[in-house]
């Protein structure tokens, strides 16, 4: 299992949890939104749901406007993200665990 060093996932709760299911885990640098290519979506679903300075009367109308969103992410927006991985994972290791420019 992949992830980062978010306080709840160093609690001592969770790497009990991780232990005791036998699961594996992978290091991960901290604060890493680069090996996360699901960042990048939610930076493109807030520009897509408030397009044009949009603003929502209600929540209901927010939440709509946020499934639908979600529900047309762009195959072409997936694929991109899943084929930088390998130069994203390099450049993370060329430079020790830091920031690479995604």
């Amino acid at each position: 299992m992949k992830y980062d060093n978010a306080a709840v996932h160093n609690a001592r709760l969770t790497k009990d949890f991780f232990q005791e299911k036998n699961i594996t885990l992978l290091d991960h640098p901290a604060c890493s939104p680069d090996l996360n290519p699901i960042e990048n979506i939610w930076g493109w679903m807030a520009r897509e749901v408030y397009k044009n300075g949009h603003q929502f009367q209600t929540v209901d109308a927010l939440r709509e406007a946020i499934f639908n969103t979600w529900s047309n992410v762009p195959t072409s927006l997936l694929e991109t993200l899943a084929s930088s991985m390998p130069e994203r994972l390099f450049e993370v290791i060329n430079t020790n665990g830091g920031a690479a420019h995604y």
